[in-house]
């Protein structure tokens, strides 16, 4: 079979589906990842990657340094709009963007969309940070800004360190994934004491029962840990609570950063 040298092929079951050379480009850098994580490398590998790292966090930085003050959003990339955690996400993001604040997310379908969405019913600013995966995770159509990356605790990163509170809706590994470093990050005091609240409270309260009865009570975790969970799924209240404490508390006022022409820095809207 001869190939053109601007796609490849793969076998499926309907026969042979052209790959382009984006979802080729993605799985090459899966690949890559995954030799990354198997050990030592050669030197010059190791520095190129470093070097692939630096720039993809200079990258983030500059990208995000003026979305202003933040509040991220979680939750599965699975859960459509019909769906009541789908308009509960929504309606939050609504309630977060009055307030002033952005909201930023994922940036991928489902509860990050109905995050992002909400944020644009009310002319409230939208970010999202999206990973890039060998099956392509689509940014959503409700933001100001977006930016990809290709190492997940570079993206984790710049979620956490544009925001002053974080919301986690129902979700799968990722989201717990996202919502436990969060949670540790606080507990050993490398953020502050930002909020963390669970909306949806049906899905949330077996797990926090598992922390409080089962972990607090074999001394892996302390009851603070848990008690720093707020659940509610009143998006008012959430909007209330997130203002309050960053204002209050930490002494924020809200502003942007402005672009420095001379830098080649632009805004995100």
């Amino acid at each position: 079979m001869s190939l053109d040298l601007g796609s490849s092929v793969k076998e499926g079951s309907q026969g042979v589906k052209r790959i382009d050379s984006k979802e080729r480009k993605h799985l090459q850098e899966a690949r890559d990842e995954r030799r990354f994580l198997r050990g030592p490398q050669s030197r010059w590998s190791e520095l190129t990657r470093a070097l692939r790292i630096f720039g993809e966090l200079l990258h983030g930085f500059r990208r995000l340094h003026f979305v202003g003050p933040c509040v991220t959003v979680f939750g599965s990339a699975r859960i459509h709009e019909g769906h009541h955690y789908y308009q509960l996400g929504r309606d939050i993001g609504a309630a977060i963007a009055k307030t002033g604040f952005t909201v930023m997310t994922g940036g991928g379908p489902g509860i990050m969309e109905a995050a992002n969405r909400g944020a644009k019913d009310v002319e409230g600013r939208s970010v999202g940070c999206n990973i890039v995966l060998p099956h392509e995770q689509n940014p959503n159509p409700y933001l100001d800004a977006f930016v990809e990356f290709n190492y997940f605790f570079v993206r984790k990163m710049m979620l956490a360190k544009y925001s002053y509170a974080f919301v986690a809706l129902p979700g799968g590994l990722g989201t717990l994934d996202e919502l436990f470093e969060i949670a540790t990050l606080v507990q050993t005091g490398k953020v502050r004491d930002f909020p963390i609240i669970l909306a949806g409270k049906d899905y949330w309260h077996p797990m926090v029962d598992y922390l409080r009865h089962t972990m607090v009570r074999q001394g892996t975790i302390d009851k603070a840990d848990v008690d720093r969970f707020v659940i509610t799924d009143s998006p008012e209240e959430i909007a209330e609570l997130v203002a309050h404490t960053a204002r209050h508390k930490f002494g924020l006022a809200h502003g942007v950063w402005k672009p420095r022409w001379w830098l080649l820095e632009r805004d995100i809207t």
